[in-house]
């Protein structure tokens, strides 16, 4: 694994992780944040979007998982890297987004 493929691996991780809170739910026909809304991030954008904002991450990571090097998810150390790109974002949004959802609980 090169530097450059362990950085794509990171951020195919981590576009994996967002793609999960769009299509969830966009899925259920929720509203939620997302880049297109006013204000970006912050504010509520449709159902539709985010079912084509999460799909749009899953199309991302995949070509950064797929198509970069040889990722190989039985590997520990292309899993992890990837898992770690996973793990950031995920702290990240459970922080941004928790002041909205009563989910920041400092």
């Amino acid at each position: 694994m090169t530097m450059l493929h362990a950085i794509a691996w990171f951020f195919g991780g981590a576009t994996l992780t967002n793609a999960m809170p769009h299509l969830i739910s966009g899925l259920m026909g929720r509203a939620f944040q997302s880049p297109f809304a006013s204000p970006p991030g912050e504010g509520l954008s449709s159902a539709t979007v985010n079912v084509l904002w999460g799909f749009t991450n899953l199309a991302m990571a995949y070509g950064l998982l797929c198509h970069v090097g040889s990722f190989d998810l039985r590997q520990p150390l292309d899993a992890l890297v990837c898992g770690l790109g996973g793990l950031a974002l995920g702290l990240f949004t459970a922080r941004h987004f928790g002041r909205f959802h009563g989910g920041d609980l400092r």
